[in-house]
């Protein structure tokens, strides 16, 4: 594979039509046998990765070049996502304005160029997929919950006992947790939300709270946004864990890789279970 295929199959298996802004390869590759991926992936792991000989380092979260200044395009998936829970369009734009524009800001000021620059300087294939992989994340979440809960009077602690299910809570150090509202508080309608960038702050999920979801499922949430929540008293927000719900669709993206014979070695916050890691030690079963 080159790194071009690699990108094409993660969109393809979040079921978009193009490469979103998030997402890209920074130096490009041929060839690729041997992959090292993780969820933060920085000049550090650029070298280990050429020390154990790898064809492509593989980031999660964007590292420099378009993906990190661009990153706040992406987000106007939350406009779709809010739309498609109720919530009318001129409000769902308002609601998320405040916070897109100000994770613009933070990445205008980053320095995009730092691992960037060093994987050109050393010729390492280098790349990020980001949104792809959140959707397959929250898609793979948002179905385990749906066919787990099946009664309109399911409790908090109903949702967080299903979220455990899945190995990559399993694993996890950090567990799911509830962050607003107590394990007998009724859940009501849960919405998964993991693919749109970042958390959209407290208007957004005041209006998906207004619009009828009762129970907000997502990887984290700030703790001033957490504050207006609770302030707010409408709706309840389980935090299901920032490196574990990564996980859940890297690795049914790696799964993938793998079944293609390329051998992914997997780590910084990659979750993943005593088999996956003993398929990964051994370059996977299915090569």
């Amino acid at each position: 594979m080159n790194t071009q295929e690699i990108l094409d199959l993660a969109v393809s298996m979040a079921d978009l039509e193009e490469t979103p802004a998030d997402s890209g390869i920074l130096v490009p590759g041929e060839n690729i046998k041997k992959a090292i991926m993780g969820i933060d992936m920085g000049v550090s792991e650029l070298i280990l990765g050429r020390e154990m000989k790898a064809d492509v380092i593989i980031s999660h979260h964007p590292q420099g070049g378009e993906p990190s200044i661009h990153f706040h395009k992406v987000m106007e998936r939350q406009i779709d996502c809010m739309v498609k829970a109720g919530v009318p369009v001129n409000k769902a734009q308002k609601a998320l304005k405040e916070k897109k524009e100000r994770v613009e800001r933070s990445q205008h000021m980053s320095n995009y160029d730092r691992v960037a620059s060093a994987a050109k300087l050393t010729n390492t294939p280098f790349m990020n997929i980001h949104m792809p992989l959140d959707i397959l994340s929250e898609n793979n979440v948002q179905a385990h919950i749906d066919s787990r809960i099946d009664h309109p009077k399911a409790t908090l602690k109903e949702v967080v006992d299903a979220l455990m299910e899945m190995e990559e809570y399993q694993h996890t150090l950090a567990k799911p947790a509830i962050r607003v509202g107590a394990e007998k508080d009724y859940a009501g309608k849960i919405l998964v939300l993991m693919a749109g960038g970042t958390n959209g702050g407290e208007k957004v999920f005041e209006a998906y709270f207004d619009a009828g979801i009762g129970t907000i499922v997502c990887m984290h949430i700030p703790e001033e946004v957490r504050k207006a929540v609770v302030k707010q008293n409408i709706g309840n927000v389980i935090v299901a864990g920032h490196m574990a719900s990564d996980s859940v669709g890297i690795n049914q993206f790696i799964r993938a890789l793998r079944e293609r014979n390329l051998e992914v070695l997997t780590i910084s916050g990659i979750t993943t279970g005593k088999e996956q890691r003993r398929r990964g030690e051994q370059g996977g079963e299915n090569q």
